[in-house]
């Protein structure tokens, strides 16, 4: 029976460092969304704690000064959590391979992990899991050291559109604010410069955002601002260019907004956010017909040249709108985003994402499509 246990012990701790070893390598190095469960239950289990520290805020400036920390603190504590698992692995496998006691085995695997070497190895066989054990212990260290830059970088690019957005839609930045500055200043036309940049932001911020989600809940520079209210704010202001303002067709705009919601859902699609990937469009989005009317009779007012056609405007705008409505006021609360209008005013309460994603999806969720007025 005891030969049988150190069988077991070491099979287990075997087990254990390769299952953290395939966490670390898809959480860092795989170039797509990934979610392991260590990570998943490292980042859920900071976040719970965090949810209490925030309730206990009085103002949203002190709440979103206690999660800037958020991704910042888990991104410290994954590593570890992977060096205190690989230290219990071989823990068990030092002990499967003779080590007595089991105190013993535990000094020789933390020696051996973190490089200590006070702790002797007895055997050939300890030895070679010496040296196995601190050349992970030194890699997953590395393997954090390098991540880190990538992170920041991604960070750095996001964060200068969102930046630049304030100057042309305010803070908190609003898809009105944003036409009425552009017609007050006669340039209404170049609405159509920013599609090309936020095209390629978008296209950036699904690439980044599912193969380093931790980014999703890096927070801007300043409380009023974020990356899931600057993005609601240029696609309806995409939208609304191409369902109500009197202006000449415009591609890009359209191309802009379907990068925009493809980019959404698939970060959505990470964090397991139900949404339709194939929504129709007539279906019921978060505005309201009283509240579209209100900015089109405060669009005219103001001279904004609009179309004629009311009904036609609505019409095409929920066209546009119910192709990334669902997931943005979901992420405008995963997130705990800002007020901004249209966006984080009416996003869904936070809900803690399942510990594992269901690998099923239906057939319209594999294949992207989009409902168009």
């Amino acid at each position: 029976m005891a030969e049988l246990g150190r069988v077991v012990a070491f099979l287990g701790g075997a087990t254990l460092v390769l299952v953290v070893l395939l966490s670390a390598v898809r959480t860092v190095i795989v170039p797509r969304g990934e979610p392991m469960l260590i990570t998943r239950s490292v980042f859920l289990s900071i976040r719970a704690i965090f949810n209490v520290w925030a309730r206990r805020a009085k103002t949203y400036e002190q709440r979103d000064r206690a999660f800037a920390m958020y991704s910042p603190i888990a991104l410290v504590i994954l590593p570890g959590v992977w060096v205190a698992l690989v230290m219990i692995g071989f823990m068990g496998i030092h002990w499967g391979l003779g080590v007595d006691p089991l105190r013993e085995a535990f000094y020789l695997s933390g020696s051996s992990l973190l490089t200590l070497g006070f702790e002797p190895a007895p055997s050939f066989a300890t030895h070679a899991a010496a040296f196995v054990e601190a050349t992970l212990g030194l890699g997953l260290i590395a393997l954090l050291i390098s991540y880190l830059p990538s992170i920041y970088n991604a960070f750095q690019r996001r964060e200068l559109l969102v930046a630049r957005l304030a100057t042309r839609a305010g803070e908190p930045a609003s898809s009105m604010q944003m036409i009425r500055r552009h017609h007050a200043l006669a340039r209404l036309d170049a609405l159509d410069d920013l599609w090309d940049d936020w095209e390629t932001w978008f296209a950036d911020l699904e690439e980044t955002h599912t193969s380093q989600p931790s980014l999703v809940f890096f927070r801007s520079i300043t409380h009023t601002r974020s990356w899931v209210t600057a993005a609601g704010v240029v696609l309806d202001t995409a939208a609304i260019r191409c369902s109500t303002l009197r202006m000449s067709s415009n591609a890009q705009a359209q191309l802009c907004i379907r990068a925009g919601y493809l980019a959404l859902r698939r970060i959505a699609d990470y964090f397991s956010i139900p949404n339709d990937h194939d929504p129709n469009p007539d279906d019921p989005i978060s505005i309201d017909r009283s509240e579209f009317e209100a900015m089109y009779d405060e669009l005219a007012s103001f001279g904004v040249p609009v179309r004629p056609d009311r009904d036609a405007c609505w019409r095409d705008y929920r066209g546009w709108r119910v192709n990334y409505d669902t997931v943005l006021i979901a992420l405008a609360g995963l997130t705990l985003s800002p007020y901004a209008p249209w966006v984080s005013d009416r996003s869904l309460p936070y809900r803690r994402p399942p510990l594992r994603r269901s690998g099923r999806r239906s057939a319209s969720a594999s294949r992207p499509q989009e409902s168009t007025p």
